[in-house]
């Protein structure tokens, strides 16, 4: 399927402009950034938060507000791709990158989304385990059943979803405003720690993992695409409008996250700093020892209930941004229950191999390793995000100012060293631990490899030529030079998907419209008893004598207005019988009906109509 918008389901589906009262328009823009602030304070964040806050009490809490406006720096310059553009940042990729580098970037996105929910899945399993002692390979094992609560949420739009997260963020952040209650911090002693300083190189090294584990790569593709469920008139005023609510949305929710991952340092440094506990590192040891500290049992309670809150809103999210990237890399939709079991799976199989071969501790290291992984494609995605919004012939008058470039390439230098560093150490630590000189130069390739396509990221949008900087790879093929001259086909029989309800005559009026005066009706129906639906052979129940009765009724009435009609009662499987109908009679065309019903509603009376457009070869036209 060839795609052109990003997130087709929601985009332009809220329109502010419709909203007569100020603060209502106002409103309207607000959601999209607090969808992308659920991944600044998901689980992967609050183990670097509790080791900080241990170790080095409030010290570190100016490298978390770096870390805020560095990620609302670059969010800001992803939502303006998204609003002037049109375009997603997997989209723009894919038009401006040649095919291979866009098969290595789309599979690092990718990895990066898989990492996320890699953190997302351990999260929501610690939490669990806090919470109702539940063996954490099972918590694990359980994270696969919010699949369906997702596609629910996503029949629901983007608005339901917005309003969702939004009150996971307001229980996350009252655990934690009566954590801090109840710790008591010094206020003098937490405004110390936004002087900038690094107590030594142990603080160095968390401070790299705070930075790693707030900035999200999978975020940037997601705010671009969701700020594009705002319909945006394409006029420089309306442009302009859009981009400054955006940046107050961003600004109030980013600034909302940087609340809750102070919070959660500053407990850590109340709690733990100055004693016996202080090089604590594992979530579930924190959780533990907060209500013997604390003196209440409801500070473990409440920080578990926030964890798994935290894990499951981010879930979503993570959702979303996988389908953004496959889409906007592969031009591949698939349905958002596969794509959803497909990322979580290749989430949940690391972590089941490590609970089964090493234990419950091996967790805390798997989460780690997830922010690793995130922080190293965190350059695959800012580098070319920066390129984008700086291009004069693309964003023309919204082009970034040439003072705030220069800021994102001092914050691009910042990041990509810090990636570099980590890459460079971790790598060496391997290279001098083994003698396999085979072991040695894939170490070497590896290394080579990182720093050699953050080059071509780099240089591959300056060294384009004039024409392809312009306009890049179209999103569509050449259009069809279409042929519109062939005879129009007589409608010779047309098929009616009856149901015996009020949009039986709705459907039987559109059908008429469509007739000649040789046209033959087929009034298809299935009988819905048990009996019907699962007997092999014909059922003989009062139901199905009653349908027969109803169609004799309905053909009558039509047969009164001189057509021509034939009526065929089923039963079993009600999709495919009305398809072998169809396509047996060499229906031109099949009418059916829509309840318009959707969401939960779908799991109960099903989707005729849905399945019917999928699996029936003949047009389909939707009286609803």
């Amino acid at each position: 399927m060839k795609l052109d918008k990003s997130l087709s389901e929601f985009h332009a589906s809220i329109d502010p402009e419709t909203q007569k009262k100020g603060w209502q328009r106002l409103l309207a823009w607000f959601g999209p950034a607090y969808l992308v602030s659920v991944g600044y304070m998901d689980p992967g964040n609050w183990a670097t938060d509790v080791a900080g806050g241990a170790q080095f009490e409030y010290k570190l809490l100016w490298v978390l507000l770096v870390s805020n406006l560095m990620a609302l720096f670059l969010q800001s310059l992803s939502a303006r791709l998204g609003i002037v553009r049109g375009l997603d940042l997997a989209q723009a990729n894919r038009a401006t990158f040649p095919r291979g580098m866009n098969y290595i970037l789309y599979g690092l996105a990718e990895l990066a989304i898989i990492a996320c929910d890699l953190a997302e899945v351990l999260g929501v399993a610690i939490g669990l385990n806090m919470l109702f002692g539940l063996p954490l390979l099972w918590g694990v094992l359980i994270t696969l059943l919010d699949t369906m609560f997702i596609f629910y949420l996503q029949k629901l739009g983007i608005r339901t979803i917005e309003a969702f997260i939004i009150a996971l963020i307001l229980v996350i952040g009252v655990c934690f405003f009566l954590e801090l209650f109840w710790a008591k911090p010094s206020f003098s002693a937490i405004a110390s720690g936004l002087k900038p300083s690094i107590p030594n190189a142990a603080a160095l090294y968390i401070s790299i993992g705070i930075i790693g584990a707030t900035v999200m790569p999978h975020n940037l593709y997601l705010h671009s695409a969701l700020v594009q469920s705002r319909k945006t008139l394409r006029q420089p005023k309306a442009i302009r409008r859009a981009l400054r609510f955006n940046l107050l949305d961003s600004t109030i929710a980013l600034n909302l996250a940087f609340l809750v991952n102070a919070a959660i340092l500053i407990l850590a440094g109340a709690v733990f700093f100055n004693t016996e506990y202080m090089h604590i590192a594992e979530l579930a040891d924190a959780q533990r020892l907060l209500a013997p500290l604390l003196g209440t049992r409801w500070a473990s309670i409440l920080f578990a209930i926030a964890l798994i809150a935290a894990g499951q809103s981010s879930t979503l999210t993570g959702t979303l941004a996988g389908q953004i990237v496959m889409e906007g890399y592969l031009q591949l939709r698939i349905s958002p229950v596969a794509r959803r079991l497909l990322s979580r799976g290749l989430a949940i199989i690391p972590a089941v191999i490590a609970l089964l071969l090493f234990g419950d501790r091996s967790l805390n290291g798997l989460l780690i390793l997830s922010q690793v992984v995130l922080s190293l494609q965190l350059s695959f995605a800012i580098i070319p995000l920066l390129h984008f919004v700086s291009d004069r012939k693309t964003m023309g008058e919204f082009t970034l100012h040439a003072f705030w470039k220069a800021i994102g390439w001092i914050i691009i230098a910042v990041i990509a060293g810090l990636n570099l560093k980590l890459v460079v150490d971790s790598l060496m630590g391997y290279f001098i631990q083994t003698d396999s000189i085979e072991l040695k130069g894939l170490f070497i390739a590896l290394g080579l490899g990182f720093i050699g396509l953050m080059a071509a990221v780099t240089l591959w949008p300056l060294l384009q030529t004039k024409k392809a900087a312009r306009t890049g790879r179209p999103i569509h093929p050449k259009p069809l030079d279409l042929n519109l001259n062939t005879p129009r086909t007589r409608l010779q029989k047309i098929g009616l998907a009856l149901d015996f309800s009020t949009h039986d005559e709705k459907v039987i009026q559109t059908a008429l419209q469509f007739s000649q005066a040789d046209t033959t009706f087929i009034l298809i129906h299935v009988a819905e008893s048990a009996a019907a639906v699962y007997s092999d052979s014909k059922p003989d129940d009062l139901e199905f004598r009653e349908d027969e009765v109803y169609l004799q009724h309905y053909k009558a009435r039509i047969e009164a207005l001189g057509m021509a009609v034939k009526t065929r009662l089923g039963y079993g499987n009600r999709c495919d019988f009305i398809r072998r109908v169809a396509t047996g009679e060499s229906c031109d065309l099949l009418v059916v009906g829509s309840h318009g019903h959707r969401s939960w509603r779908d799991y109960f009376f099903g989707e005729t109509v849905n399945r019917l457009r999928h699996i029936t070869p003949i047009p389909i036209l939707i009286a609803k």
